[in-house]
């Protein structure tokens, strides 16, 4: 990819899975600025007026057609906040992969608050792949505030895959939904923290429309002296089905706290909560180490498997 360095074609491996330019829409912005940009027949991206970000803009009916959005930072003591917005016309089927990386191999820290809001027409779907990664040996901190508000209509569905593994010290990470009448929003989230790093969620949805539903589920791990924070509320506004549940691993002397919240505003809404914290049981890496792994490698296996 003639346009980045090595550092930055690495970040666009790690967060879209770029080794060139892809085909149909994207969007690529670089250290602050758009590096690259391509709308379709069907995909319109336009930035902007004031330039604090892009509107992208599908037609009704568009099938089976992605946009790339990959954000990258590399250079140290940058900020900035990007407002980007998705107009998803009626009846289309889409999948959306975005995503944020830093290097930061200085002192200052490097941020970047991302706040994308969707508006889902009806019978529309949408798959949203966001992944975040940093990297650097710099003592510059690697800060992700991910915004994520959606607005679905009628009989229209979002899907949302959030992965965070690697390498960002410190994120908030919000979402805040309303569904109309059947409308429905699946979303797994999977992060993981070590050192001194710090991971808020905060899930917010309201199903306002009968038979819409919400399923929030949030695997993480947290190692060393990390913390982390899952808080969902989910609100029943009608009859409509809502779930939300977190599952997470706790390593050495990390820190983990779910505080969950279901409010009920119909008779009919049906709504639950599901927590559970808890160590690696020693009998599971006394069984891998009985196939040959060491203790590291054996934890690290069933790290793995949890986040997949």
């Amino acid at each position: 990819m003639e346009k980045f360095d090595s550092i930055q074609e690495k970040l666009l491996e790690a967060v879209a899975g770029f080794h060139e330019i892809p085909a149909g829409a994207f969007n690529i912005r670089a250290n602050g600025a758009t590096a690259a940009r391509n709308s379709t027949e069907h995909i319109e991206i336009t930035p902007k007026e004031d330039g604090s970000g892009i509107d992208i803009r599908i037609k009704p009916g568009t099938k089976r057609e992605s946009i790339h959005m990959p954000v990258i930072l590399s250079q140290t003591g940058l900020t900035e906040v990007v407002y980007n917005d998705f107009y998803i016309g009626e009846d289309s089927d889409v999948t959306i992969i975005a995503g944020c990386g830093i290097h930061n191999g200085g002192d200052a820290a490097s941020r970047h608050d991302g706040i994308h809001r969707f508006f889902i027409g009806k019978n529309a779907k949408v798959k949203y792949v966001e992944k975040h990664y940093g990297s650097g040996d710099g003592k510059g901190e690697r800060i992700m505030n991910p915004q994520t508000v959606i607005e679905i209509d009628e009989n229209g569905y979002m899907e949302m895959d959030t992965v965070q593994i690697k390498g960002v010290d410190s994120t908030i990470r919000k979402t805040d939904a309303k569904l109309a009448a059947g409308a429905k929003l699946v979303v797994l989230e999977r992060l993981m923290t070590h050192g001194r790093q710090r991971a808020e969620s905060y899930f917010k949805v309201a199903m306002n429309g009968e038979d819409a539903g919400a399923n929030i589920i949030s695997r993480s791990v947290a190692k060393d002296t990390s913390y982390q924070l899952f808080a969902s509320d989910i609100e029943g506004n009608a009859k409509c089905s809502g779930h939300s549940e977190c599952d997470a691993i706790i390593i050495g002397d990390a820190k983990i706290s779910a505080v969950p919240k279901i409010t009920a505003n119909d008779s009919d809404a049906a709504l639950i909560h599901e927590a559970a914290i808890g160590k690696i049981a020693g009998e599971q890496i006394v069984k891998l180490m009985t196939l040959g792994l060491t203790e590291a490698e054996a934890e690290e296996q069933i790290i793995s498997g949890f986040l997949k």
